[in-house]
C-alpha cells in the first residue's frame, strides 16, 4: 500500500485529507505539528505522531522510518511560532533558518520543502485529494449582495491579490472601498475581528490565493471558524477566489451565513 505523509496543523483540513486519501486506498502517516490539531485525526489516519514543528530532524527521521516519500502539509501552523521563545528549535531548523534571506511565509515554506526534498521526500499539491472543496464561481448563499457590497467585493479581491503578491497575507477586510485591515502574522480570524472593529461592522472580507500560489502549501481556506469571526465582526459579505480556495465543512459554513444574513460569493 502506497503511503502518504500528512504534516498537520490546526483545523479540519487534515481530517478531510486523511479520509479522502484512505478512501482511495492510500495509507496516511500523520504528524501533528502543533497543539490543537483536530481530535479526530488520530482515528482517521493509519498512524499518528505528535512532533513539534520546531523539531525538524525528528519529523524527517519519523517519515523515513515509516518509508514515506511523499507528504502533504495541511492545517494552520502560524508563523508566530518563529518568534515564540517557548518553542525551542532543534539544530537542523536553526541552521536552516540562519541561511534565509527573510522570514516571509514563502521563504520559510520553500526552505522546508527543499529540506524534505534533500531527504528524498516530495511535497504534494495540497489540493490533490481535495478538489471538490473548491467552489466554482457564483453566489453560494441565499442572500445576494447589494451593489455596495459587490463594489467592496471587487475592491477587496484586488487588494487581497496585491498583498498576496507581496507575501504578506491572503485576506483583507474592506468597507466602502477602503481597507480596514490586512492579514499578516496574526492570521485570518484575528484580521477579520480587527477589521470589523475598525469598520464598526458592515464590512466585507476577501480571501484569495497569491498571484503565484504554490499549491504545495498555504492554499487559502474558509471554514466555520472564519464565519464565526465574521459574525463577531459584524461582517456582511465574503468573497473568495473560485477554484483556488478550499471551503471546509461547506454545509455548516453556508448554514451559518444564511442564519446571520451574510453573503458568500466565489469569483475568478
Amino acid at each position: 500500500m502506497r503511503k502518504i505523509g500528512l504534516l498537520a496543523g490546526v483545523g479540519r483540513l487534515p481530517v478531510e485529507f486523511a479520509r479522502a486519501a484512505r478512501g482511495m486506498g492510500f495509507g496516511v502517516i500523520a504528524i501533528g505539528l502543533v497543539d490543537g490539531t483536530d481530535k479526530e485525526l488520530p482515528a482517521v489516519a493509519d498512524k499518528f505522531y505528535s512532533i513539534s514543528v520546531a523539531k525538524l530532524s525528528k519529523i524527517i527521521s519519523t517519515l523515513k522510518s515509516e518509508k514515506v516519500t511523499e507528504v502533504t502539509m495541511l492545517g494552520k501552523v502560524t508563523k508566530e511560532l518563529v518568534f515564540n521563545k517557548l518553542v525551542i528549535p532543534d539544530m537542523r531548523l536553526i541552521k536552516l533558518m540562519a541561511g534565509l534571506k527573510n522570514n516571509s511565509d514563502d521563504t520559510l515554506m520553500l526552505a522546508f520543502v527543499r529540506e524534505l526534498a534533500a531527504e528524498g521526500i516530495g511535497v504534494l499539491d495540497q489540493t490533490q485529494f481535495l478538489k471538490t472543496l473548491m467552489p466554482l464561481p457564483g453566489i453560494l448563499t441565499r442572500r445576494k449582495p447589494t451593489e455596495a457590497e459587490l463594489a467592496d467585493m471587487e475592491f477587496g479581491f484586488q487588494m487581497a491579490k496585491q498583498i498576496g503578491g507581496l507575501d504578506i497575507g491572503q485576506t483583507v477586510v474592506v468597507k466602502n472601498r477602503a481597507v480596514m485591515a490586512v492579514e499578516a502574522i496574526e492570521g485570518t480570524d484575528a484580521c477579520i475581528r480587527r477589521g470589523g472593529a475598525l469598520g464598526r461592522g458592515g464590512v466585507t472580507v476577501a480571501k484569495v490565493a497569491k498571484p503565484n500560489q504554490d499549491m504545495r502549501f498555504d492554499v487559502p481556506g474558509v471554514g466555520p471558524d472564519t464565519l464565526q469571526a465574521m459574525i463577531e465582526a459584524g461582517a456582511v459579505s465574503l468573497v473568495m477566489e473560485a477554484g483556488k480556495t478550499l471551503l471546509i465543512d461547506k454545509e455548516t459554513v453556508i448554514a451559518l451565513a444564511d442564519k446571520h444574513k451574510i453573503t458568500i460569493a466565489a469569483q475568478e
